[in-house]
């Protein structure tokens, strides 16, 4: 049977460290207790559990506000009580979000929307929400909710990519969140690369440049004084930012006249900012001051590793 719904896959990570230091029998109760909360949660915002997968959650939602309000209690609640535990302890979640068409079969669920939940929580960090176009469409921002486009990505097993947004969900990002990065992510410090990269390299008529995150923020434009200079009057003298924040390179636009971006794969589709920002991922380019239809516009390649 043939239903349009919203589909919410949660994962727990770092598990994998948890039952090495509590052994199965403590690490699979602890992961339980985890799981059948987030279940509960689900319920609770008018959803419906359809499984659990070690340690993840598939869950659906009739109604998509309800399952952005689900995710983001989730992770509040969530993120609240690890603050409490050790450092190695902790199972941040990650969660995809994606509305869509799903078949029910012997109440499971199947389909496009099921394959992209999937996978974006799969992509995204710990403490991340990342979430579809289909399920934001109707869904307006709530108190201390931002929805922040990444872009189209592809999603393995799609022909045409996904335009994707993260939800971010923190009320006040000056206390606890920041305390709790002071813990290098194991991620990171074992030198695997998160989904959104770990530096950014630059091109523009022949030059080019590295920046690390710790490099970061700088800045694009066309006076001397920015770390990357573009030398077109297009461009503003302070242009664009790139930032480093809660594990995700962001491009911020400051000048006059615009910057639009333009990811590798995105089959030509364009995110205009204008005082806005994004998230850069994978390769790209960046159209300062005009859009990619004028074919003189200076334009800056980026990769993001």
């Amino acid at each position: 049977m043939g239903v349009h719904t919203t589909v919410v896959f949660t994962d727990l990570h770092g598990s994998t460290a948890v039952f090495e230091a509590l052994g199965n029998a403590r690490a699979t109760e602890t992961v339980t207790q985890i799981t059948t909360w987030i279940g509960k949660q689900c319920v609770s915002h008018g959803g419906k559990v359809v499984k659990t997968l070690g340690d993840g959650v598939l869950a659906m939602f009739p109604e998509p506000e309800n399952a952005i309000a689900a995710v983001v209690d989730i992770q509040r609640v969530h993120h609240k009580r690890i603050m409490r535990t050790a450092a190695d302890m902790r199972m941040p979640i990650r969660i995809g979000v994606a509305s869509g068409d799903v078949e029910i079969v012997a109440g499971d669920c199947y389909g496009d929307a099921v394959n992209v939940a999937s996978r974006l929580c799969d992509l995204s960090g710990p403490h991340q929400i990342w979430a579809n176009a289909a399920a934001l469409g109707a869904v307006d921002e709530a108190k201390g909710v931002t929805f922040r486009i990444l872009g189209p990505i592809h999603i393995r097993g799609r022909a045409e990519p996904c335009t994707v947004y993260q939800i971010e969900w923190r009320e006040d990002d000056s206390s606890d969140f920041l305390t709790m990065q002071g813990d290098i992510d194991p991620i990171y410090a074992s030198g695997e690369a998160d989904a959104l990269g770990r530096e950014v390299e630059l091109y523009w008529s022949g030059y080019s440049k590295r920046f690390k995150s710790f490099d970061l923020p700088m800045h694009i434009g066309r006076v001397r004084n920015v770390e990357f200079v573009v030398n077109d009057p297009r461009v503003s003298r302070t242009h664009c930012r790139i930032e480093w924040r809660n594990g995700s390179i962001i491009l911020v636009d400051v000048s006059s006249y615009g910057s639009w971006v333009r990811f590798a794969g995105g089959n030509g589709s364009e995110v205009l900012l204008r005082r806005e920002e994004c998230v850069l991922h994978g390769s790209g380019e960046l159209a300062l001051g005009a859009s990619f239809s004028d074919t003189s516009v200076p334009t800056v390649k980026f990769i993001v590793r």
